[in-house]
């Protein structure tokens, strides 16, 4: 009796060990392709809000794939930024800066700025800020087209004093009740042209 317990025992505790290290493969197996569907989503919603400031493609390469981590106080860090390059035909074609302005009216803006290999504008976007509603998130573009005011702009096309609010004698319109934070959103991508012109070899560097 007490053998055949014992083997009853076993083979019970065998049954139920099996049992469970099917369940833990198959959590593995589920993780594993829950994971893998959220990176591929997540660098396909990174490749689209990437392509909307780069010229049309077709491109040499993956921009998230060719990121350059570069230290770049020009535009607005001390800490290395990601800048996302493009090639076509071996050769630049244009970039995608991570750029941030210190002087907005509630703290820091973070934007995005797309920019050809000759230094023209190609797009922006705000990306992270703590403005105040219904006055200075008038940068984003769901709340106004404004921040499409920079496409195709470049140093050469425009002067230095042009690039501050109309208040102060620049080009770029204000909001209503707010000028700080289109102020500082304008002086940040003027900051960002100037530093790409001085980097452009870093940038495209292989």
């Amino acid at each position: 009796m007490n053998t055949t317990g014992t083997r009853l025992n076993c083979r019970a505790g065998m049954i139920l060990g099996g049992c469970v290290l099917c369940a833990m493969a198959a959590l593995w197996l589920v993780q594993s392709m829950t994971q893998e569907r959220i990176r591929h989503t997540q660098h396909a919603r990174q490749t689209e809000s990437l392509l909307a400031l780069l010229p049309d493609g077709p491109f040499d390469n993956d921009p998230l794939l060719s990121v350059q981590w570069l230290e770049a106080e020009g535009l607005g860090s001390r800490d290395p930024v990601p800048v996302y390059r493009v090639f076509r035909n071996q050769q630049p074609l244009a970039a995608v800066l991570s750029v941030a302005s210190p002087d907005g009216y509630n703290g820091e803006i973070q934007l995005l700025l797309g920019i050809q290999y000759d230094g023209t504008i190609v797009g922006a976007r705000v990306t992270q800020h703590q403005e105040t509603p219904g006055l200075g998130d008038d940068i984003e573009l769901r709340r106004s087209n404004w921040i499409q005011g920079f496409t195709g702009l470049s140093v050469t096309t425009t002067r230095a004093q042009d690039w501050t609010v109309t208040q102060s004698g620049g080009q770029f319109d204000a909001f209503t009740g707010a000028t700080i934070t289109p102020r500082a959103v304008v002086h940040a991508i003027h900051r960002a042209l100037l530093w790409f012109e001085h980097n452009r070899d870093r940038v495209f560097a292989v």
